[in-house]
């Protein structure tokens, strides 16, 4: 039997006990059923075979073989029958006689007559004739002549109704399965008290599971008794605290990889600003240098560049590890900014756009730049033109949302890569040693976006290319 998966553990166990209990019940029943009946039965039995056995066994040869003599004896032997009356029937060959008018009964089966022909001492049966139990009994009589027991060939059939035997195994039947259900009902009590206890520590263990699920790795279980679920609880409780020593490492050491990331970059940021203002100077000396000497200045000046800005995402990149990172709103006109960082970037020329008018929204003016100058310039660097930046509005049943698309017309980005697109540091081609970024744009995109309370994803567009679209709700919360 085997329940529904909705029922709860406590229900199958309960039920299982209760399946046990009746499986029990109907069994033990059943067995006492049987051997009752077989000793109801049995003892009737006996009684009649050994009774007419003892009223046969005088007469012998002294018995006068005609009809009348055998009605006589019939009737004498039907009113000496226990424990119920008996109908007594007696056949010589072809003289037939009986205790009542019929000469013979149809409950006398001829496999009857023929074991009593063929045994001395008698054979009986137990019939069932129209739905009426009966015992039927065919005894020879037989004499001893000269030590030689000898068949007088004449044979008594002895026919006693069951029906009170009947009756009474029917009235144990009838009490064993009336008191099968208050055993039940009784049985139910020990069910729920050994449901309780099995369940107990299973339901401390989902408790425990559930808040070490929500980030009290602290959490242990109060071990009870030595049987299987206590071995489970200390189980759970040693993997927990390895567990809660393995995340405090980790935490540990993220912590001290922060610090130290955070610690290079600030102290980076003053040497830099030196070597930034030296090759400004030598850019603008290089027109007067000769062409080899000119060709460092402006490498040294452009790899500079690049490291002031990875020392720069460096710095932010800590600050939203530090959970420092602060979001200042402001009702802004986002088709006016998407403008402000195109235009600051020189953009414009480079890249389509569909911004409706008169879109306003909550965001971080600073922090809505670097998104959108992130993006647009990760599909300048590695999309192809046109690349095209889309403002709408979507209405959603929680609340109205910003949506910013940007679109390139490049071969797009392999599937298997998607997912990784904004992991720091991340190369999607392998063989790409460097970059024109820091290869945190991304990441501190998805920084940013979040810090909005929005999402950023990255997908193939309908004709090719890739479409990074933002979606932000249009009145943020900080």
């Amino acid at each position: 039997m085997r329940l529904p998966a909705r029922f709860g553990l406590s229900t199958r166990l309960v039920a299982a006990f209760l399946l046990v209990a009746a499986i029990s019940a109907v069994t033990t029943a059943t067995l006492t059923y049987r051997e009752a009946r077989t000793a109801v039965l049995e003892q009737s039995q006996d009684a009649a075979v050994s009774q007419l056995r003892e009223e046969l066994r005088p007469i012998g040869q002294s018995l006068p073989p005609d009809r009348q003599a055998l009605e006589a004896l019939c009737k004498v032997l039907a009113r000496k029958g226990t424990p119920h009356p008996w109908t007594v029937f007696a056949e010589y060959g072809s003289i037939k006689a009986s205790s009542t008018d019929r000469l013979t009964s149809t409950v006398i089966t001829p496999e009857l007559r023929r074991a009593a022909h063929e045994r001395p001492r008698g054979s009986f049966q137990r019939v069932v004739k129209n739905g009426r139990p009966w015992l039927t009994i065919g005894m020879p009589v037989v004499f001893t002549d000269a030590g030689t027991r000898m068949s007088a060939g004449i044979v008594f059939y002895a026919v006693m109704p069951l029906a009170t035997e009947e009756a009474n195994v029917q009235a144990m039947l009838t009490a064993a399965r009336d008191g099968a259900v208050p055993a039940l009902a009784v049985a139910l009590v020990p069910a729920l008290l050994a449901a309780r206890s099995v369940l107990r520590p299973v339901r401390d263990l989902g408790r425990a599971a559930t808040s070490m699920g929500a980030g009290r790795l602290s959490t242990r279980i109060d071990v009870r008794g030595t049987d299987e679920l206590a071995d489970l609880a200390r189980t759970f409780n040693a993997s927990a605290q390895a567990l809660e020593r393995s995340v405090q490492e980790l935490q540990q050491a993220e912590a001290r990889a922060r610090r130290f990331a955070s610690d290079v970059s600030h102290e980076m940021r003053t040497p830099l600003a030196g070597m930034l203002a030296v090759t400004e100077v030598l850019d603008e000396d290089a027109e007067g240098l000769a062409p080899d000497t000119a060709a460092a200045v402006r490498l040294i000046s452009a790899e500079t560049g690049k490291l002031a800005t990875l020392v720069e995402d460096l710095m932010e990149i800590s600050r939203f590890d530090a959970r420092a990172a602060e979001l200042n709103l402001d009702e802004v006109d986002a088709a006016e900014a998407i403008r402000k960082t195109l235009q600051q970037r020189r953009w414009e020329d480079q890249v389509e756009t569909d911004l409706p008018e008169g879109i306003r929204a909550g965001l971080d003016p600073r922090r809505f730049d670097v998104v959108v100058a992130n993006l647009v310039g990760n599909a300048l660097r590695h999309g192809a033109r046109p690349v095209l930046v889309r403002l709408r509005t979507e209405q959603r049943p929680d609340d109205t949302w910003l949506v910013t698309e940007v679109c390139d017309s490049g071969p797009g980005i392999d599937p298997e890569v998607l997912p990784h697109i904004f992991d720091r540091f991340y190369k999607a081609d392998a063989a790409r040693r460097r970059s024109a970024g820091s290869g945190l744009g991304l990441a501190i995109t998805l920084e940013n976006v979040r810090l909005h309370n929005g999402t950023v994803r990255a997908a193939g567009g309908p004709r090719g290319g890739t479409v990074f679209t933002v979606e932000i709700p249009l009145e943020a919360t900080e």
